[in-house]
């Protein structure tokens, strides 16, 4: 088995050039079934989770090339409606695919989607909008199936602003006849990175980045190039790498407008931080501060940066609080941080961090995805060596987390153990 090989307290000094956007490239990908033609995607990132996305497209008959970073989906051979398991059980982006499905082939077979043990994530919200929207849905433990002869545009209200349902029903609403409405809508980067893929292929969106979306379904869809943002969380756990080991880091291919929050919070913790031109500099000269936050929906601080930012507060100079307010179990990080030394009482979804520099190199285990991560930014700030397994999961949305860093000075490798 692979592990990540840490030799910490080293500053960091250098640049980093950030990969594409997981979270933006899945749904994209998905998104390309709407059409029976060809979506060339650029600045795809290298990780598992894309790899996986290619294997079910490919299962279900399309054709897919990806070279360096740039991946061609040709979707005119789509035949299938039936998602692997193996691959569906993977990873939580597989749901993305039921409303493509419906749309191009008016079925869908598949397991319930996989992915990171982070807490409750039932996608009943994805499923009610697509019945509301025509569909006929069997569900039981295990799978999901569902049918329809044809999608209808329809007002949907969403009691919380899921990133997953809002981006399965904009994909429905595109092939669905009529206009459909989505009240209470997320917001999330990666939904408007959606709408304006879907745009440059010819559909018809309104209000995209607001929580009010409006689709003019039916329309005929083309051809069409596009590329991927930088990945605003990538971009946010380096940030916090920096924070946690200090020194000076510019970070390449920023989407530094769409990390207001992360950026305030690294501030608030005494990191010096300057965004220009895609890039952005991050200067820590000593321990960071105490911070004070809660994750939410976007634009609130991402649930995907607390893990890591957990890390952080576990040096830093002071008591931290952070509130958990999405997923309940990113707080199964705080056991492996223990065992590095780091001080961390949960309580009633709140994390209250006591700093203390350095922590201990430790034998430490991912858990899940961001939680792997930032195992790997405490590495960086403990003394002697700290080894992180389970990296299977880093490799879920870190094209290589090790050449990264290494590329500002870090003491860090993927071995064979």
């Amino acid at each position: 088995m692979s592990v990540i090989r840490i030799q910490g307290l080293q500053r960091l000094y250098g640049e980093i050039r950030i990969q594409g956007s997981k979270n933006a490239v899945l749904p994209v990908m998905a998104a390309a079934l709407l059409h029976a033609g060809v979506s060339v995607i650029r600045n795809v990132p290298g990780i598992r989770d894309v790899f996986c996305m290619i294997a079910i497209l490919e299962a279900l008959g399309c054709k897919c090339r990806l070279e360096g970073h740039d991946l061609t989906i040709d979707t005119r051979g789509l035949c299938m409606s039936k998602i692997p398991e193996d691959k569906g059980r993977q990873m939580r982006s597989s749901v993305m695919l039921f409303g493509p499905l419906l749309g191009r082939l008016h079925k869908v077979d598949a397991c319930y989607p996989g992915g990171c043990s982070i807490g409750r994530r039932p996608i009943d919200l994805h499923l009610s909008a697509l019945q509301q929207m025509g569909a006929r849905i069997r569900a039981d433990e295990e799978r999901v199936e569902a049918y329809a002869e044809e999608l209808h545009g329809e007002e949907i209200r969403l009691p919380f602003p899921s990133v997953g349902a809002t981006e399965n029903i904009i994909m429905a609403a595109v092939a669905a006849k009529g206009i459909t409405r989505i009240h209470g809508a997320a917001r999330e980067p990666e939904i408007e990175v959606l709408c304006r893929f879907l745009e440059a292929a010819g559909a018809k969106i309104h209000g995209i980045g607001s929580g009010l979306l409006e689709i003019h379904g039916g329309r005929k869809l083309r051809d069409t190039e596009f590329a991927m943002p930088g990945d605003r969380i990538v971009a946010g756990t380096y940030l916090g790498a920096v924070m946690a080991a200090g020194g000076e880091v510019c970070l390449l291919g920023v989407p530094a407008g769409h990390m207001e929050k992360t950026l305030a919070v690294a501030e608030q913790a005494g990191c010096i931080v300057k965004a220009e031109d895609g890039r952005l500099f991050a200067k820590m000269k000593g321990r960071p501060k105490a911070v004070n936050l809660a994750t939410g929906p976007y634009p609130d601080f991402s649930t995907d940066l607390q893990s890591v930012m957990l890390a952080v507060a576990s040096v830093a100079d002071g008591e931290s609080r952070i509130r958990e307010t999405v997923f309940e179990e990113r707080f199964a990080t705080a056991g492996e941080l223990k065992k590095m030394g780091a001080d961390i009482r949960i309580e009633q979804g709140t994390a209250l961090i006591r700093g203390r520099y350095p922590l201990k190199g430790a034998v430490v285990r991912a858990r899940d995805l961001r939680g792997g991560a930032a195992l790997v930014v405490a590495g960086l700030a403990a003394e002697g060596e700290s080894r992180v397994h389970g990296c299977f999961y880093i490799c879920r949305g870190y094209e290589d987390i090790c050449r990264d860093l290494s590329a500002a000075g870090a003491k860090i490798s993927l071995k064979e153990d």
